[in-house]
Formats: structure tokens, C-alpha cells, sequence
């Protein structure tokens, strides 16, 4: 509680900094870092994949994350790694929609398709019969802040693991 006070450079800090670095390098399906992650991401563009991955990744969690676009189909290395550490995301479609519209606003964008809300049904639609061929839990962010989505992951996350670990032993 010192003005100036740097925190130590312990393991802990470290860890973090690795984990930050991990989203950065693996953000939107990028590289190759799906086995080494500890929670893989899954969802729609602006489901809040990157700012919660950056998040994790600050709590210590080498987070990756894949955007699910409709007509293309997800990395095939999505379907092969542990699934208990794949979380999908979504959002409703209405929210999504004034999202878009504002971000499109923003860039000066012409894609007209990106917000319209017959198109996020269909985009939707299709992520979440990707969540299902993965068999992942989906958390809907439409009114959590980053730090609740995060402690959801979290304990979606521990808990899988705990229920698959005492499955292993019994």
C-alpha cells in the first residue's frame, strides 16, 4: 500500500505476464496454442472473446480464443483438444445487433450484413450447434461486465475438472 510501490516479481507475476502474452499470441483462432491453453473461448464476433481472454490471461490463465463465423467451419484442433476446458459464449441477438450497428458506425464500415439481425440469427444459430458438437457449458453475456463472465469461466471451468478428475479415480 506504498505510493509508487512496484509488485513483486514473483512467480505469480510472471505467470500472469505469460498468460497475457498467451491471449494476445492466440487471440481470434490465431497460432496454434489450443492443446497448451488452460480455457479456450468459443463464439460470435463481439461476444467479448478478446477483452475477456486479456482478462483470464491477467488472472493467470492461459487463455485462447475462436470465433465462430457462419459458412466457415472452426479449426479442426477446436474438436481434438480436452473439451472440459472449452467454454462457449452468446449473446442476445437484439444486444448483439445495437453492438454491431455501433461498431460498424465507428469504422465507417459497408458490411450492412455484420448487424443486421436476420444475419446474427443465422450466425446464432450456428454457434451454437458448434457448442453442441463440442458438448461445451455456454455462458450468455448479454448483461455481465468482463469480471462476472470470468468468474463464471472460472468456476465452469474447476468444476469440470473436479467432476472429470473424480470420474478418472472412481
Amino acid at each position: 500500500m506504498t505510493p509508487g510501490a512496484r509488485p513483486p516479481l514473483d512467480s505469480t507475476y510472471f505467470k500472469r505476464m505469460a498468460a497475457i502474452e498467451f491471449a494476445v499470441k492466440f487471440d481470434d483462432g490465431m497460432g496454434s496454442g489450443l492443446r497448451e491453453a488452460d480455457i479456450v473461448l468459443v463464439g460470435v464476433s463481439r461476444t467479448s472473446k478478446t477483452p475477456l481472454s486479456m482478462y483470464l490471461g491477467y488472472l493467470g490463465y492461459k487463455t485462447a480464443n475462436v470465433p465462430i463465423v457462419k459458412g466457415i467451419e472452426p479449426p479442426a484442433a477446436l474438436f481434438e483438444i480436452d473439451p472440459l476446458k472449452v467454454v462457449g459464449l452468446t449473446i442476445d441477438a437484439a444486444r448483439l445487433a445495437e453492438i454491431r450497428e455501433q461498431r460498424a458506425r465507428r469504422l465507417g464500415g459497408n458490411n450492412r450484413r455484420y448487424a443486421q439481425l436476420v444475419a446474427i440469427y443465422d450466425e446464432l444459430e450456428a454457434a451454437e450447434a458448434v457448442h453442441r458438437r463440442l458438448g461445451c457449458p455456454v455462458i450468455e453475456i448479454s448483461e455481465l461486465s468482463i469480471e462476472e463472465t470470468a468468474a463464471r469461466v472460472i468456476r465452469l471451468i474447476e468444476q469440470r475438472r473436479a467432476a472429470g478428475a473424480t470420474a478418472t479415480t472412481a
